[in-house]
């Protein structure tokens, strides 16, 4: 078949990958005018290791990653409040890494070894199902027909939006937001330690790279719409941050000068369905369960490496599309009812919609009004 992927992050590589290798030919298109870098350090373990190892990219992952010795905790004035060493609960640290999301994303398109198409600065505009192809009409004006469009767009999804509906619909927002960037030459550093600095409302953590570079990752209470532009992005952290102990106001003085900074809303998405005619979501566009949850990458390349194993072995795609969800929902709602509290902010219910907690549908702001009538629990939604 002629598929189209959505997305060169992490779960779209992966799909392609094994689409490529079930014979299928197979596009790539990211909205990015390059392959994205910088992000912040993943926990890379368990099923997605298990994906890695058959794809033949775990040397190359283990080089690129860390195996963290410790996590530390520290009050205000730098002093350990606590620790732990990660390896304790991890299954072995042969199978554990920490590495940088876009590491992770290169590796994997690496793996690709240029058999499918990629095109950058690209992306959806529209699409069209008619049951036989999917016509796609993209940004920059060029159309294409494929048998099958896979979103993997992440929290922000394109092809959702397109085919599924509004991000209203699906997106739960947890009350925090979170940002990540690197800095060169800081003067503190503690290899292999993460270092972790929370008090009501935050949470901050560095930790030292190589070449005497140097990661932060700010999570924080957040009531509100998430700011879209850098400048406002840099101003409310600074807002909620000012006067915070440990090395907070040197991290901000930081931050400006960043070359690489992310910044997001920590957001689920919950759907009732990952598939539609021909298109289908994998990733954070089909269930992301937060950053909180600390295994998004992990379960979108299990999520990408199943669906195009169904899609090799079904007798066609709306047999493998029933037997991916089939295989993979009550795992991912299981993961997001894991850190579905973890938000310590919640905004009001003109700004979210009520959702059913089992099918994260968007209801009428009571449980009375979920629309599925299939005897689960009216308590489970809110």
């Amino acid at each position: 078949m002629k598929v189209l992927v959505v997305g060169a992050g992490i779960a779209g590589p992966t799909a392609a990958f094994w689409l490529n290798k079930a014979g299928h030919q197979v596009t790539i298109v990211e909205h990015a005018p390059a392959l994205r870098s910088g992000g912040y350090l993943v926990d890379f373990w368990g099923a997605g290791f298990d994906v890695a190892e058959k794809m033949g990219i775990v040397p190359q992952l283990q080089r690129r990653g860390y195996v963290m010795t410790e996590a530390r905790a520290v009050n205000r004035d730098g002093r350990r409040v606590a620790s732990f060493k990660p390896e304790a609960v991890m299954e072995s640290v042969q199978r554990y890494s920490s590495l940088a999301r876009s590491d992770l994303s290169a590796v994997i398109y690496e793996a690709l070894g240029g058999a499918a198409e990629l095109i950058l600065g690209d992306t959806v505009q529209d699409l069209t199902d008619d049951g036989d192809r999917v016509r796609v009409t993209f940004e920059s004006g060029r159309t294409g027909d494929f048998d099958l469009v896979i979103g993997a767009d992440g929290l922000h999804s394109r092809v959702r939006r397109l085919a599924f509906g509004p991000d209203e619909a699906y997106e739960r927002y947890l009350g925090m937001v979170v940002a990540a960037f690197e800095a060169d030459r800081y003067p503190e550093r503690d290899e292999l330690v993460a270092m972790m600095h929370a008090d009501i409302g935050f949470q901050t953590v560095r930790l030292s790279l190589r070449e005497d570079a140097t990661l932060f990752l700010v999570s924080l209470r957040h009531d509100g719409d998430a700011p879209t532009d850098r400048a406002a992005q840099e101003s409310l952290l600074r807002a909620k941050l000012s006067g915070k102990g440990w090395e907070v106001p040197a991290i901000l003085d930081r931050m400006s000068q960043a070359k690489k900074f992310y910044f997001d809303s920590v957001s689920q998405i919950r759907m009732p369905s990952w598939t539609t005619g021909r298109v289908a979501l994998v990733g954070g566009a089909a269930a992301c369960p937060s950053f909180l949850a600390g295994q998004g990458s992990a379960l979108a390349m299990v999520e990408a490496y199943t669906l195009a194993t169904e899609l090799a072995t079904a007798g066609d795609h709306r047999e493998a599309f029933s037997r991916y969800q089939q295989r993979l929902m009550p795992l991912l709602k299981s993961k997001q009812r894991c850190c579905s509290g973890f938000g310590a902010g919640v905004r009001t219910q003109e700004q979210v919609p009520t959702f059913c907690k089992e099918y994260g549908d968007a209801t009428d702001g009571t449980a009375q009004g979920c629309r599925h009538r299939d005897g689960h629990e009216l308590s489970r939604c809110r």
